[in-house]
């Protein structure tokens, strides 16, 4: 395809339009994602994460700085929540990272969650491999921080960074919740609040009791405002890295990723099969109406459909 052949020259406007189609779903994103792939897996994949409010995409705009000062090429997905009543999002971290539009090193692309439960949907994961294939060097995933998200974004990337403020009552629901086994490196942001300190003690407490982990994650303070930690994050990113790195763990870390993305794509394709199959058949109305009258009870009910599919035929 003609689209892929200038995506892979370097071509920015190819890499928009291929963003597109894989975001909207397009007849031909399936294709793009078969020929590019085979020039994935160089790009190091860092997953940000953390409550509204924390600073996220001012954090990751001081970043991009730093990194580019090391002649790095930067892509950025930024994930915002789908409204579950308009089926909208607010996209507006773009705004945020403006300052880095006139570098032609940096491609920020915003885009929703589809509805997705993890907050990271099938077409971030193409959109990341799209500009890991363009040539970027790290490509960060942004995601709001809402329970699920950070496990699912824990799942996309070789490192995962929470951001948290200081005493939040965001930050004390993380604690509870156990969100403290995902993270790589946590990050308490806004620093210059009151609290910093207390937060950090507590948050090293918890990693100390919590992790079962060979790396232990590093609790960094930063100000974005100051620019204040932005250098020691990154150090403390490339040190995640060389740990990942050695003995190829790195490496291990993908193979599972690939695998858990197999069974999710087959999942999908099997749901749609039997949602396209089912749909509006007098065999579905039928036992709704079963189920409505307690003749059959909604697990039987599934399991009778299941048996009348061929699940084998994905024409």
């Amino acid at each position: 395809m003609d689209i892929v052949k200038d995506l892979l020259k370097g071509d920015r406007k190819a890499l928009a339009r291929a963003i597109s189609m894989v975001d909207n779903e397009d007849l031909q994103s399936k294709e793009i994602i078969k020929e590019i792939f085979p020039y994935t897996g160089k790009a190091f994949i860092i997953g940000i994460t953390g409550p509204p409010g924390s600073g996220k995409s001012s954090l990751i705009n001081r970043l991009v700085y730093v990194m580019r000062k090391e002649d790095l090429k930067i892509g950025i997905i930024a994930v915002d929540p789908t409204s579950p009543f308009t089926g909208g999002s607010i996209l507006g971290d773009r705004i945020r990272m403006q300052e880095h539009n006139s570098d032609k090193n940096v491609f920020i692309r915003s885009m929703s969650t589809r509805g997705s439960l993890g907050g990271i949907s099938n077409a971030t994961r193409g959109v990341v491999h799209l500009l890991d294939a363009f040539g970027k060097d790290i490509v960060i995933i942004e995601t709001v921080g809402v329970g699920q998200s950070e496990v699912d974004i824990a799942k996309n990337a070789d490192t995962t960074i929470l951001v948290l403020t200081p005493l939040s009552g965001d930050s004390v629901q993380v604690l509870k919740a156990g969100i403290m086994e995902i993270p790589d490196i946590v990050v308490i942001n806004k620093a210059d609040l009151p609290g910093a300190g207390i937060s950090q003690t507590d948050i090293n407490i918890m990693l100390d009791f919590k992790n079962k982990r060979t790396w232990r994650p590093p609790v960094v303070q930063t100000i974005t405002l100051n620019d204040v930690g932005t250098q020691k994050l990154w150090e403390e990113i490339k040190k995640h890295r060389r740990f990942l790195e050695k003995d190829d763990y790195l490496a291990k870390l993908r193979a599972e990723r690939h695998q858990k993305d197999v069974l999710l794509f087959m999942e999908n394709i099997i749901k749609t099969k039997i949602w396209n199959t089912i749909m509006g058949t007098a065999m579905f109305e039928e036992m709704i109406t079963k189920i409505n009258n307690k003749e059959i009870d909604p697990l039987s009910a599934a399991q009778e459909i299941l048996n009348s599919i061929d699940l084998t035929n994905h024409e």
